[in-house]
């Protein structure tokens, strides 16, 4: 589904539930169910379909009367543990890592994404700027890992790792590989990467004749982990959010129309699917 547009005169459209996400005002899922409702309106007329396509600079989007609003942008690191998907809400009823952030009242998405078997540091934001920036390709943001394979690593396979690797997806960009230490049977590696596919690091491993163990991404560009304890989080700083190429997103309007009334208070759509508090 496609979710923006821009046409010969340079409007930018979106679709009506992205309005809502771009905003930080809530999932997807949550706006499809407020427009399902019959909770929101365009131009005065109520809502029927979330693909609706909206023009930023002309249309005015309201929710229970009010007008859709950006919030500050919020952007936090959290410490994923091995056993939480990357996602909203699991149909199996598994935990995911919103979870781990119910005490937080605002809604954030994934800055990327960590596997299942995956750990370590995962960026979270209400700010869709902010993610798309730091997840393109394009803009080269490094993501580092430390990695435990199944088998010890030749030079050769290290080598491998490190001038890119054919994958059933295309080629892997060049990548920095350090063998950390060799154990009795395994090798402990950190391995950089400017690109994020799915499950690419342990895809690379495969590739070269092993399998990946275990997994942590320890940092993103200049932000690292360091002493937060697993299935914790904090708060990015202003220094680490420029660091990473953002700038903290300050509340105003989300379309061009919206008057300067404050945000609709959202009823308090519960961030984790079971209430507990608290892609390489």
């Amino acid at each position: 589904m496609k979710v923006s547009a821009q046409q010969p005169n340079n409007r930018v459209l979106k679709t009506l539930e992205r309005v809502f996400s771009k905003a930080g005002r809530g999932s997807r899922t949550e706006a499809r169910r407020w427009i399902g409702e019959g909770r929101v309106s365009v131009n005065g007329v109520t809502a029927r379909s979330p693909d609706q396509w909206i023009d930023l600079a002309r249309d005015k989007v309201t929710l229970d009367g009010k007008p859709i609003t950006t919030t500050r942008g919020i952007y936090i690191l959290l410490y994923k543990p091995k056993g939480y998907l990357t996602t909203y809400r699991d149909p199996e009823n598994r935990p995911t890592v919103y979870d781990l952030i119910a005490d937080l009242d605002a809604w954030l998405a994934p800055v990327g994404r960590l596997d299942l078997d995956s750990s370590g540091l995962l960026l979270m934001t209400n700010d869709t700027a902010f993610a798309d920036h730091v997840t393109s390709p394009a803009h080269l943001v490094p993501k580092t890992y430390q990695a435990k394979t199944a088998t010890l690593l030749s030079e050769e396979q290290i080598e491998r790792l490190r001038r890119g690797i054919e994958l059933n997806d295309g080629p892997t960009r060049p990548a920095e590989v350090r063998r950390l230490r060799d154990g009795a049977r395994h090798t402990f590696i950190e391995i950089i990467l400017t690109e994020g596919r799915n499950r690419q690091v342990r895809r690379m491993v495969e590739a070269a004749g092993s399998r990946v163990l275990k997994l942590v991404r320890t940092a993103i560009g200049p932000v690292r982990i360091a002493d937060l304890a697993i299935g914790k989080w904090r708060r990015l700083t202003e220094e680490e959010v420029g660091a990473l190429g953002g700038r903290v997103r300050p509340p105003g309007p989300a379309t061009s129309n919206t008057s300067e009334a404050r945000p609709a208070a959202r009823s308090r759509s519960r961030v984790c699917s079971r209430g507990r508090s608290s892609k390489s």
